[in-house]
């Protein structure tokens, strides 16, 4: 039996937009189950590309973190709504990795963004698979990435 030929092209990564959110107070709690647990309200948040230009939407936003009990890195599961420059409302959640730097303040996070909206002009969005890389700056509690759409 031969096996599959498994040689496929890597992915093409096409820019959605750049995303820059502040933070507010962080609340932790030590010995869940799970370990540490860390959760930070999204204060204020700007998406800006070429099709996507949006502002956080509500209050509803949070990213809840669980830190490894080693402390070197921590899972992700952001979640918030949008509201493009058009006023259409769009859910985002992404869950990914924060690994914390040894050497500063600026951490490297990796995630994976998807998108829900009811909107036809932005219903492209609900089908993208997403990539996000970006840093987090605990100094100044704020978080810059850049959302690819997997193709």
């Amino acid at each position: 039996m031969t096996s599959p030929d498994w040689s496929l092209p890597p992915p093409v990564l096409t820019l959605i937009c750049h995303v820059r959110a502040e933070l507010g107070e962080r609340l932790s709690l030590s010995g869940t189950p799970l370990g540490e647990r860390a959760i930070a309200e999204v204060k204020a948040l700007t998406m800006s590309g070429n099709r996507l230009n949006a502002s956080l939407a509500g209050k509803a936003a949070a990213d809840w973190l669980i830190v490894a009990p080693d402390r070197s890195f921590s899972l992700l599961d952001v979640r918030f709504t949008a509201r493009t420059d058009d006023d259409v409302l769009i859910f985002v959640q992404y869950n990914g990795r924060l690994r914390f730097s040894t050497e500063g303040h600026l951490h490297k996070v990796v995630v994976a963004p998807r998108f829900e909206t009811g909107d036809p002009r932005y219903a492209w969005l609900n089908g993208v698979q997403a990539v996000g890389n970006g840093e987090f700056d605990a100094r100044a509690r704020s978080l810059r990435y850049a959302f690819y759409a997997v193709e």
